[in-house]
């Protein structure tokens, strides 16, 4: 499961960067950056062992 968030995670920084070259709105932008912070963070705190 942490493999999948982490993963996703990535996926939605790869998005915001795309997003951001193509003058999408600040808003979306903002939202997938929030979305993806949170995907790393429980995928990290999963492999630690932090988070069960």
């Amino acid at each position: 499961m942490s493999t999948i968030l982490i993963v996703v995670g990535l996926f939605l920084a790869g998005g915001v960067y795309s997003f951001s070259k193509q003058k999408m709105p600040k808003g979306l932008i903002v939202l997938l950056t929030i979305a993806s912070v949170m995907c790393l963070l429980a995928g990290v705190l999963r492999l630690q062992g932090i988070w069960e």
